[in-house]
């Protein structure tokens, strides 16, 4: 069974705070414009250089995730210069995304020479990763081998948001929104409700069925 709602609408919830809760989304995934109507409309100070670091971060996120690496890079160092030297995985994800594009665009020597200058000298802790890429070279149509995925948009959205929450985190902010973290908690929440009081008392938390109710 599940928790009937009327016993928690009596509670009130501060107005202010579902603004900020909105607003920081927005900030999080670069919503410009509406965050300015939102502050406009609300009334709220927006956090100090909030427009023009957003700019910059949703510049690197969509050049990540148009699988323009190298720019994505360039950029990020401008942003964040010592980030990707000490965060030795996202590097080499990003420097994977160009590798990827290289493959895609049948530019295969290019790409082998490329994984053998910049991905290579990661490490022996890379290279199963590295092996996973360098199959694709192996197939005439890379899309079409067991290793796919790697030039999926999911793969390149999967880096472009660890690129976004560390560039974040380099500045000192939250590296998941406000809305983000209140639905991992309440997920939480029912996973040790259930663990507590049985299996069959709160069904699994489904957060399309929880908008409906």
């Amino acid at each position: 069974m599940d928790v009937d709602p009327r016993r928690y609408e009596h509670v009130t919830i501060n107005e202010d705070d579902i603004h900020d809760v909105v607003l920081s989304y927005l900030v999080h995934n670069c919503f410009k414009e509406t965050v300015e109507s939102l502050t406009t409309c609300t009334g709220m100070k927006q956090p100090a250089g909030c427009l023009e670091d957003m700019e910059k971060r949703k510049r690197i996120f969509h050049f990540a995730l148009e699988g323009n690496a190298l720019k994505a890079i360039d950029l990020t160092e401008e942003l964040a210069p010592d980030l990707l030297e000490k965060n030795s995985d996202l590097h080499f994800d990003l420097l994977s995304l160009h590798f990827v594009k290289l493959v895609c665009s049948r530019r295969c020597t290019e790409a082998l020479e490329f994984a053998q200058s910049k991905l290579a000298p990661f490490g022996k802790e890379y290279v199963g990763k590295l092996e996973d890429f360098m199959a694709l070279l192996a197939y005439e149509e890379p899309e079409k081998s067991p290793m796919f995925h790697l030039l999926s948009l999911d793969y390149r959205q999967l880096v472009a948001d660890s690129l976004n929450r560390a560039i974040l985190a380099h500045a000192n902010q939250p590296s998941h929104s406000a809305l983000e973290r209140l639905i991992q908690q309440m997920m939480v929440v029912r996973q040790l409700l259930s663990q507590e009081h049985g299996k069959d008392t709160f069904l699994p938390f489904s957060l399309r069925d929880f908008l409906k109710s």
